[in-house]
């Protein structure tokens, strides 16, 4: 018999730890290949982590609501155990358990492999090493949080190493501690000790407030969005550029196909894949914008995968990524657009819906808004919006003279990480799509 060790699985690179929702197997239990263990959840999406083996649940390490880094230990099953473990519990009266594991358990905890994708940091005052995960390295590079001072900070994660929610909040309290209190790292019999023990602040307190005032709990899914965009602002510096379009021919191109193009392709044409085909063109003209950064290493992406903005029922919102849309007609696109917006709305999408997009677009005037402002959706580095589209009165240039005419007008707005995308990129590209929608052929064929 053997222990094997079930890991959070990776599930996106921007994704570096998930959420325990629920634990669908117990010490004890048996479990068959691929058979779910528990359900877990990011700020995108909520999944389900199978088991990588048949056996026996020998032991759980983490529990219900603890945020677990991403190739964490989350339990180790007992192989081939199913053949030889008694069907009778142990008696009441047996010797009682030791209060320590056994050497066997004592030595694999000893052995847990650690975290794939470290980023490791030398300790030059006693040679030792410890691992950083890219996150926690670039809030302590925005936090002014040198090497030595973050070798103090005490781990809550695998093997006591640094989480975000570590250096977030001995960043909040450096200001209060005096200097040289710092504490030292836990022992390897700390780590196992879960983070809602180590961090009282996950759990806030219910706000005293005065008159007439309703106190309302944000749900899980809230909580992590909210986390996710003050993470983009403290590691993106946001600039957003704004121009607007003359979309007339789209709009009046769309009015008189769109009950043909339903018929013919059962599916409805909205404006979305219509801006995803201009942006994608865009996109191939400056693939800068479609790049993300690691360090001081800028990684242009080759796929162009782009994510859609997706209100939900319950207010939330969440990012569906159409893939290689680059390779997609406008019937591709369409479908594709209509097919993760249902399966978003309907609670539907899968992990791998969620993941791997390199530009996103958000859709603002989806609820009357003309402009906005969006923040990034790291690790991307731009991410478009598009206003309502509204009836103007505009100057029409023509060949005998200029003229005032009634025409749809959308404005449109880009915020881009000025880390790697300059003022002169983001505009001209912001630019370029604008041109795309206007320069739209209202002769075409879909």
């Amino acid at each position: 018999m053997a222990l094997v060790d079930l890991v959070m699985p990776k599930l996106g690179e921007s994704i570096m730890e998930a959420t325990i929702l629920k634990w669908h197997k117990q010490p004890g239990d048996s479990v068959s290949l691929d058979e779910t263990v528990l359900e877990i959840a990011t700020d995108k999406v909520d999944s389900e982590v199978p088991s990588s083996t048949a056996g026996v649940i020998e032991e759980l390490l983490w529990n219900v609501n603890d945020v677990v880094p991403i190739g964490s230990v989350i339990a180790r099953i007992r192989t081939g155990a199913l053949e030889s473990a008694s069907p009778t519990p142990a008696p009441i009266s047996a010797t009682p358990a030791p209060s320590s594991p056994a050497p066997v358990q004592e030595a694999v905890v000893v052995e847990t492999r650690p975290a794939p994708m470290p980023v490791p940091v030398s300790n030059a005052n006693n040679g030792s090493n410890k691992f950083y995960s890219p996150l926690v390295l670039n809030i302590a590079a925005s936090e002014g949080v040198g090497l030595a001072e973050l070798e103090t900070i005490p781990g809550s994660g695998n093997e006591g190493r640094v989480t975000k929610k570590d250096i977030l909040q001995y960043v909040a309290q450096r200001g209060q501690r005096p200097a040289g209190n710092a504490q030292p790292v836990p022992t390897s019999t700390e780590m196992r000790v879960p983070l809602k023990q180590i961090e009282p602040s996950s759990s806030m307190p219910v706000p005293v407030a005065s008159g007439n005032v309703e106190v309302v709990e944000m749900d899980r899914m809230r909580k992590l969005i909210a986390e996710h965009m003050v993470r983009s602002k403290q590691t993106s510096p946001h600039v957003t550029s704004f121009t607007e379009a003359d979309v007339t021919n789209l709009v009046m191109w769309r009015d008189k196909c769109k009950k043909e193009f339903e018929k013919r392709e059962g599916t409805k044409i909205t404006f979305t894949p219509l801006f995803i085909e201009a942006i994608v063109r865009c996109i191939k003209k400056f693939p800068l914008i479609n790049s993300s950064l690691e360090g001081h290493h800028i990684l242009i992406k080759k796929d162009i995968n782009i994510g859609m903005a997706t209100a939900l029922p319950s207010g939330n919102l969440i990012v569906p990524v159409i893939k290689n849309a680059d390779q997609l007609n406008l019937v591709g696109l369409t479908k594709q657009v209509n097919q993760l917006a249902d399966a978003a709305r309907n609670g539907k999408l899968k992990v791998d819906d969620t993941q791997g997009g390199t530009f996103t677009l958000t859709n603002v005037g989806t609820f009357g808004s003309l402009m906005g402002t969006p923040i990034i959706n790291q690790p991307q580095v731009a991410i478009l919006a598009v206003g309502a589209i509204k009836k103007r009165p505009v100057v029409v240039e023509t060949t005998s003279g200029d003229s005032i005419a009634i025409r749809h007008m959308m404005y449109l707005s880009m915020s881009y990480d000025h880390r790697i995308v300059d003022g002169s990129l983001g505009a001209t590209f912001l630019t370029a799509v604008a041109k795309e929608l206007e320069n739209f052929n209202p002769e075409r064929d879909f």
